[in-house]
């Protein structure tokens, strides 16, 4: 069972509605309920959780590509909504205009900066085989500027949404629809 969110910061806090995602196919699907969610282009964080399995984030803001993150690929891969998000960040079925892997940050290191241990090693050659990492995966600084650190975000494990929004001062919100 899934549960989905969606978070849009607006000047008067944050305002966040149920999300249903029976229409939602693809992440261009996705994107667009989330785009409507804030016709003034504010930040909208799209949540998906799979039954404490793994949690997803889509981040929007106006016309910018999106920013993704997930908690463990290789379980959000199994499911119908995580393959969508997985399928994104691990470059298949992307045209020439997706956004360069490598921007992605899918080992947690900088820009030329080597990989420091064997699992984050393991982690690149996964995804350069095309399997989906066990691992967190896409942007771990997606929450940074909103209160919530990539070391905050990454020890996060069962309802994670919740410490999230806890992180963000959105608890109450996000309660009015769960």
């Amino acid at each position: 069972m899934y549960f989905a969110a969606l978070l849009t910061l607006t000047e008067d806090g944050w305002v966040t509605s149920d999300t249903e995602l029976d229409d939602v196919e693809t992440l261009a699907d996705l994107i667009g309920l989330a785009r409507e969610a804030s016709p003034d282009d504010d930040p909208v964080l799209v949540f998906i959780e799979q039954e404490d399995a793994w949690f997803g984030i889509v981040r929007v803001e106006g016309e910018e590509d999106p920013r993704i993150f997930v908690s463990d690929g290789a379980a959000a891969a199994r499911s119908s909504y995580g393959e969508i998000l997985t399928k994104e960040l691990l470059g298949a079925d992307r045209d020439d205009d997706a956004a360069d892997l490598d921007a992605l940050d899918l080992d947690g290191t900088e820009d030329g900066e080597p990989a420091d241990t064997e699992d984050e090693t393991e982690e690149e050659t996964e995804a350069a085989a095309g399997t989906v990492p066990a691992a967190p995966v896409g942007d771990r600084l997606i929450l940074n500027d909103l209160g919530l650190s990539e070391k905050e975000l990454l020890a996060l494990e069962t309802d994670a949404l919740t410490e999230i929004t806890d992180a963000l001062g959105a608890s109450e919100v996000l309660e009015t629809v769960r």
